[in-house]
């Protein structure tokens, strides 16, 4: 029982102390220096810059690539296709998403009654005469699908995330040197006090002055 109670005692007693180390920057102290207090101020602000900075960017920059692709799906829209020739006489598509199609001539009508004429990937074992969809602008000129809406979504996720973590490496990344550059100069602090007081302590220890 006895053991238990020391036990809370303990860290009953420790919280505060942990508090004191977390802020002691922040408290009044003769061994304060103002190098420490603009540390803390340092400090703080990188939190700020991270925290804030990161989400916003990210958040601007995800949404300027959902704006990209939406703009994009809306400029294009499906049209039937006919194939002039077998799949079998086309060209094998040998990397990418399409790995294994054949990429064969086809022939498509555009919205002003206008024949148009363009590769497009279609399976090996289609023959001429059969139809595929493609997709064109509003010119009725073959473009290359745009990417679906979950592909869209991941892609505009990734973006935003990756500028996030840009953005809080670059903000680390300054605060670093910064610091270190403080750093430096409380040594020189430190090294100048001892100076003064390295001989005052060794009088005191009985050593010569």
């Amino acid at each position: 029982m006895n053991r238990n109670r020391r036990r809370q005692t303990a860290r009953h007693n420790s919280r505060p102390r942990r508090s004191r180390l977390w802020f002691w920057r922040w408290r009044r102290s003769p061994l304060r220096r103002h190098s420490d207090l603009v540390e803390a101020w340092i400090v703080l602000a990188l939190w700020v810059l991270a925290l804030v900075g990161g989400a916003l960017s990210g958040w601007g920059v995800a949404g300027a690539v959902d704006k990209t692709f939406a703009d994009r799906r809306a400029a294009v829209h499906t049209v039937s296709a006919e194939l002039t020739g077998d799949a079998a006489d086309g060209t094998l598509v040998a990397a990418g998403y399409d790995f294994g199609k054949m990429r064969v001539t086809v022939r498509w009508k555009a919205a002003d009654g206008s024949v148009h004429t363009g590769p497009a990937k279609v399976v090996p074992t289609a023959t001429a005469g059969s139809r595929v969809q493609v997709w064109v602008n509003r010119s009725g000129l073959l473009v290359a699908e745009p990417p679906d809406k979950a592909e869209s979504a991941f892609e505009t996720v990734a973006a935003g995330a990756l500028v996030a973590q840009l953005t809080v490496a670059v903000v680390y990344g300054g605060g670093w040197l910064v610091r270190r550059r403080l750093f430096g100069q409380r040594l020189a602090e430190w090294d100048e006090e001892w100076r003064r007081v390295g001989p005052q302590w060794r009088n005191f220890s009985g050593g010569k002055g």
